[in-house]
């Protein structure tokens, strides 16, 4: 029987935490060459290469060749489906299927009145301590800190314009979503009713559409 990461890890003490830093790097950054998650890391890149090629060989990373100028092409490793057990999954099967129950016991309306009572639920849970802050760049920040401490790994980019990003590099809700979609339009509606009518919040990446995280991209009205 194959081993898994996990137990290929238990045997090698160094190993297991430098090897899931790795992981959370490669989900928090997305696709890295071996250079860069050395420089992150603060091991030598020879010493990534061998954990990343372990990591291969369990299904958890796989990697793409990118062509350079000089030289062979560069290796930049990403992320399998296979790895998102390292993260947390908050029953997303179990969910799936209570969603799935409740669609057939109440049918659509049913279900989405349940949708829409959990937004309004988290809307009032979120508000209680995002209004405590008085500017955008604040309050996305004690929103995040909110979806991080829920299993999102969430954090807030500011960009050139003067916009912001709340970024959610994994979704620990990801299998209920792809069994009801209307999850995914409720945290928007959450994010927007939250921040207030002095920004406007828009979607601008989208796991369930195929990109590697969920972004919103948030902009203060004048």
């Amino acid at each position: 029987m194959a081993k898994t990461a996990r137990q290929a890890m238990a045997k090698q003490p160094a190993k297991p935490a430098t090897r899931q830093a790795i992981l959370d790097m490669l989900k928090l950054d997305g696709p890295s060459e071996a250079a860069d998650l050395s420089a992150k890391q603060g091991i030598s890149t020879m010493a990534v290469r061998q954990h990343l090629y372990a990591l291969q060989e369990e299904g958890f990373v796989r990697y793409t060749e990118s062509p350079r100028p000089v030289g062979r092409p560069a290796k930049i490793w990403a992320l399998t489906e296979s790895a998102d057990r390292f993260f947390p999954d908050a029953h997303a099967e179990l969910t799936a299927g209570l969603l799935g129950a409740m669609r057939a016991t109440f049918g659509e309306e049913g279900l989405q009145k349940l949708i829409a009572e959990r937004t309004s639920q988290q809307i009032r849970s979120y508000a209680d301590l995002v209004d405590r802050e008085d500017s955008v760049k604040g309050k996305l920040k004690v929103l995040a800190g909110i979806r991080d401490a829920e299993g999102y790994m969430a954090s807030v980019e500011e960009t050139e314009d003067g916009a912001f990003l709340l970024v959610e590099n994994h979704c620990p809700i990801c299998v209920a979503a792809q069994a009801c979609s209307r999850l995914c339009d409720g945290e928007l509606t959450v994010f927007r009713a939250v921040l207030g009518p002095h920004v406007a919040v828009e979607r601008a990446d989208h796991l369930l559409a195929g990109a590697r995280r969920c972004a919103y991209r948030v902009t203060p009205r004048k």
